[in-house]
């Protein structure tokens, strides 16, 4: 075989290259130019009971060239079994097979790779079953291999930031809470702050090779990014990996399609994916176009992929028209309400401040209220009766976050008109959280943005059993809100107190553009 592949390398000259299966089924053939080879896609071949790939490389080199950077790279990122090298004699016969595989961890050079002895292929005594065998044995020994539940993403979470070092980390660690209530299990978290962060890549190709050893140790299937990919930037880093690739935003949508329960909130959340996903369809090719549009059509017709695109157009209108439906009915809804002359107070806040919770234990109702992101998505109404028997409607809407995806807020604008109609805006913050202040900066930013600051607003600096110094929390928050714990019924008090204040007098004709 290697003599075949060297005569047809150098009558052709262009290198030739076959990828082998363990079984020693041959997977590939690859004719490429004479400095290069492109190895197609892998998506069909996946690891063979372990961390590697299931195949090799054997390709040919012209000018005698040793094992290439980019070599290395096509064996790091496509986690092969092996790479070799066949160098070409004058008379087009295989001179020796160079060969390299990877290794667990890295050695006292700092490389991940180790180099075998050059040889003959004539002259080949080592078993490569056996090698690959070996390989995988060191891998699992020098990572505990986990029960991975079937179905359940393995992820590694990458952000490249230019914020301070606190702010970055902060975010990475919300980026944990994200992947934790989607159910992804987190196995590392690679965070690289730079001053400017790279507009095409994201990443550059060491860091990129560092994060695939990563996932090559820890049998990763995911990335997961903090920043927002643009097309291009996921086309750059899926070019080196065959691993998904999924940014902050998609994480989200892809939480809030899991959360939503209504029709109205899987309306919202699948115009939203849609809107994500129509700039990101690149993968044209023209051997998928077809005729379309009957008599008088001219040239290829249309591709597969304005084929998708005006489908997506079309549904995106179908699921603007229902979301209309849906706002008249809300509408409908309040002003049933409003002829009741029932005032509304409306709970908002960061995601996962406890706002769930808190109607609970003000209404004895059993609303889902976890601790995960996200944990409501769709509005909830209940009545409230005050200790001086003034009745209200109190409800619950969709939490904020940073960053929160533009798509995403106009999906839900149905869902946040609730808010247009409120008497008061009662901001739930967690001040268990060390960065409540810049959560607080989050939620009043999005209510400036929804033009809600006419109403008036009051703080409620929630999870008072979660803080460890009270005394000095309450000192500081009393005199913007009031402090309470949503899960303990007795300090709800002073909250009831100062909603009924603010609700009273807001309602005796002093106007909503009080402070």
């Amino acid at each position: 075989m290697a003599r075949t592949l060297c005569q047809i390398s150098q009558e052709l000259n262009r290198q030739v290259g076959i990828l082998i299966h363990r079984s020693g089924k041959i997977e590939t053939v690859i004719v490429g130019s004479f400095s290069s080879i492109l190895i197609p896609q892998l998506s069909h071949l996946r690891s063979s009971g372990g961390r590697l790939r299931g195949v090799r490389l054997v390709h040919t080199h012209l000018a005698g060239e040793d094992i290439s950077d980019e070599d290395l790279m096509d064996l790091l990122f496509l986690r092969l079994d092996l790479l070799s090298v066949l160098k070409i004699t004058d008379d087009g016969l295989p001179e020796r097979l160079y060969s390299v595989h990877l290794v667990p961890n890295k050695r006292e050079d700092g490389r991940n790779w180790i180099f075998l002895p050059p040889v003959h292929p004539a002259a080949q005594t080592e078993s490569f079953e056996n090698l690959v065998a070996a390989l995988e044995a060191e891998f699992s020994r020098a990572h505990k291999v986990r029960k991975v539940e079937t179905g359940k993403d393995r992820a590694i979470l990458v952000s490249v930031s230019t914020e301070s070092k606190m702010q970055a980390q902060e975010s990475m660690n919300e980026l944990v809470e994200l992947a934790r209530t989607d159910d992804v299990e987190v196995l590392e978290t690679v965070l690289q702050r730079r001053r400017v962060v790279n507009p095409r890549t994201i990443l550059g190709r060491g860091k990129l090779a560092d994060i695939m050893i990563l996932a090559l140790q820890l049998d990763a299937n995911l990335l997961i990014f903090n920043q927002e990919l643009n097309p291009s930037q996921i086309r750059s880093i899926t070019d080196f990996t065959d691993l998904r690739v999924i940014d902050r935003t998609q994480l989200i949508l892809d939480i809030f399609a899991h959360r939503a329960m209504s029709r109205e909130g899987k309306l919202q959340v699948e115009m939203a994916q849609l809107k994500y996903m129509m700039p990101r369809l690149s993968s044209r090719d023209d051997a998928l176009s077809r005729l379309t549009g009957g008599i008088g059509a001219r040239g290829p017709g249309e591709t597969k992929l304005e084929i998708d695109r005006r489908r997506i157009n079309d549904r995106l209108a179908r699921l603007a028209k229902e979301l209309k439906n849906v706002s008249r009915e809300r509408y409908r809804r309040r002003s049933q309400r409003r002829k009741k002359d029932l005032p509304v107070i409306s709970l908002v806040g960061y995601t996962n401040a406890g706002k769930s919770t808190l109607l609970n234990t003000l209404t004895n109702s059993d609303i889902l209220a976890e601790n995960k992101l996200f944990a409501t998505l769709d509005p909830t109404s209940r009545r409230l009766r005050f200790p001086t028997d003034m009745e209200v409607i109190i409800t619950d809407t969709v939490g904020f976050i940073r960053n929160l995806p533009e798509d995403l807020i106009q999906a839900f604008m149905a869902t946040l008109e609730e808010l247009q109609e409120a008497d008061l805006l009662v901001h739930v913050i967690d001040v268990s959280n060390p960065n409540y202040h810049e959560h607080v900066r989050v939620v009043e930013s999005l209510l400036s943005e929804l033009e809600l600051n006419s109403i008036p607003i009051l703080k409620v600096f929630n999870k008072l059993d979660r803080v460890e110094n009270p005394e000095m929390i309450r000192t500081e928050c009393e005199r913007e809100g009031v402090l309470v714990s949503a899960i303990q019924s007795e300090t709800l008090a002073p909250f009831l107190q100062e909603a009924e204040r603010m609700m009273g007098k807001g309602l005796q004709g002093y106007g909503p553009n009080r402070r």
